[in-house]
C-alpha cells in the first residue's frame, strides 16, 4: 500500500497526468439527488419535498357515486386523460376509455367520469 503511494507520487510530482479519484481515509458520498436533478424530475422531487407524493396523480382513485349529475372528477393538466375503470371488486380485467374536457362518459358499468383541469407541475 505504501509503494502505491509512493508511485501516485511520483507520477503526480513529474508530469501531473495520473489523477485518482481514491482518497485515502476520507469517506466519499454523493451528493443530494435534489441537487442533480434537472426538469420535471426536479420538480417531483420539489413537490415530494413538500408533501405531495402524488404529484402526477398516478395512484388509484376511489369511485364515489359517479351519477350523471355527480360524475367521478378525474384531474388532468391536458384535455384529455386515458382512464381505467375496475367494474368490479373481484375483475381481473380494467375498462379503458379515453376522457375529453367538458364531455363527461359512462363506463360500461353505469359509473360516469368528469375530466378537471389541475395546475401542471
Amino acid at each position: 500500500m505504501a509503494s502505491l503511494c509512493r508511485r501516485i507520487y511520483l507520477f503526480s510530482t513529474k508530469k501531473h497526468v495520473l489523477h485518482t479519484s481514491y482518497r485515502f481515509g476520507v469517506k466519499v458520498t454523493m451528493g443530494d439527488p435534489l441537487d442533480h436533478a434537472t426538469g420535471l424530475e426536479k420538480r417531483e422531487l420539489l413537490a415530494k419535498v413538500a408533501g405531495n407524493h402524488n404529484p402526477f396523480d398516478y395512484k388509484v382513485l376511489k369511485r364515489g357515486s359517479g351519477t350523471k349529475d355527480c360524475p367521478n372528477n378525474i384531474p388532468s393538466a391536458f384535455d384529455c386523460r386515458l382512464v381505467g375503470c375496475i367494474c368490479e371488486e373481484e375483475s381481473t380485467s380494467i375498462n379503458w376509455m379515453w376522457l375529453h374536457k367538458g364531455e363527461p362518459k359512462r363506463c360500461e358499468c353505469g359509473y360516469w367520469f368528469c375530466l378537471v383541469h389541475k395546475k401542471p407541475l
